[in-house]
C-alpha cells in the first residue's frame, strides 16, 4: 500500500491515539500529523515513540484561519495531504431548560463548527490531489439522541448531514466522505460515570460491554483505505448493536 500523509484531529484522546497507532501500523512509511492545543501529553509521548512518522499541529479547530495554517504547513512540508480524521470534540452535558447558553454554543462550535472548517480547509489541497479521503467521526447520539445531550446531539446529527451533503458534492473528484457513530466507548468520556450508571448502560446493549478505542480506530482507518473507494456518505454505527 502507498505511504500516506494523514492529519487526525483530538490527537490527545483516547480514540485519537487509537486512530493514530492503527494508521501507523497500517504502513511503515504513513506519516502521521496530530492536531494538539492545550492538553498535549499523550500526543507528545506517541511522537517520541515515532519521532520520525508523528508530527504534532498547533491547531484550534474552531477556528477557520488555524486550519488553514496547519493545512498549508502540512503541505509544505509533505506536499500533499491523503486523509482528515475529524476526531476532536466535546460534551458539556446538561438538561435543556437549565442549559446555558455557553454550553450549547461551545459544542456545536467544537463538535459541529469544526467538521466544517476542516472539510473546507482540506478540500482545495485534496480537489488539486483529485482524491483525498474524509472520515468524521460522529455519535450514536446522532441517531438515537439521549436526554440531557440536546448540544451535543444536534452537533453529531449536524455532523452526520453534513457527511452526506459533502460526500455528494466531491464524489466525482475522488474524494469519499463518510462518518463513523461510536456508541459507548471506553475512553475518558465516561470516566464521569458511577459503577450504577455503566451496569445500567451496558445493560441496554446486546453485546453487554462498552466498546474499545481500537474498534472504532479499525473502522476509521478502513474507511480512509484505497479498498474503500466506492463507499461514500456513509454513516457506519459501531455500538454491540443498540439501534
Amino acid at each position: 500500500m502507498t505511504p500516506r500523509i494523514i492529519l487526525v484531529t483530538g490527537g490527545n484522546g483516547g480514540l485519537g491515539q487509537a486512530i493514530a497507532r492503527n494508521f501507523l501500523n497500517e504502513n511503515a512509511e504513513n506519516v502521521l500529523w496530530l492536531s494538539v492545543r492545550a492538553r498535549r501529553d499523550r500526543a507528545e509521548a506517541l511522537k517520541a515513540e515515532f519521532p520520525d512518522r508523528i508530527h504534532l499541529v498547533e491547531l484550534d479547530v474552531t477556528q477557520p484561519e488555524e486550519w488553514k495554517i496547519a493545512v498549508k504547513k502540512i503541505e509544505a512540508e509533505a506536499g500533499r495531504l491523503d486523509v482528515l480524521v475529524n476526531n476532536a470534540g466535546r460534551h458539556d452535558d446538561a438538561l435543556l431548560a437549565t442549559m446555558s447558553a455557553e454550553a450549547w454554543q461551545t459544542v456545536i462550535s467544537t463538535n459541529l463548527d469544526a467538521v466544517f472548517h476542516g472539510c473546507q480547509a482540506v478540500l482545495p489541497l485534496m480537489i488539486s490531489q483529485r482524491g483525498g479521503r474524509i472520515v468524521n467521526i460522529a455519535s450514536l447520539s446522532a441517531l438515537l439522541a439521549p436526554h440531557g445531550q440536546a448540544n451535543y446531539a444536534a452537533a453529531k446529527a449536524g455532523v452526520v448531514a453534513l457527511t452526506q451533503s459533502l460526500a455528494k458534492e466531491v464524489a466525482r473528484i475522488r474524494i469519499t466522505v463518510n462518518a463513523v457513530c461510536p456508541g459507548y466507548i471506553e475512553t475518558e468520556a465516561l470516566q464521569h460515570m458511577s459503577e450504577e450508571e455503566r451496569k445500567a448502560a451496558c445493560a441496554k446493549i446486546p453485546m453487554r460491554r462498552f466498546g474499545k478505542p481500537e474498534e472504532i480506530a479499525a473502522a476509521v482507518r478502513f474507511l480512509a483505505c484505497p479498498e474503500a473507494s466506492y463507499i461514500t456518505g456513509s454513516i457506519v454505527k459501531i455500538d454491540g448493536g443498540i439501534f
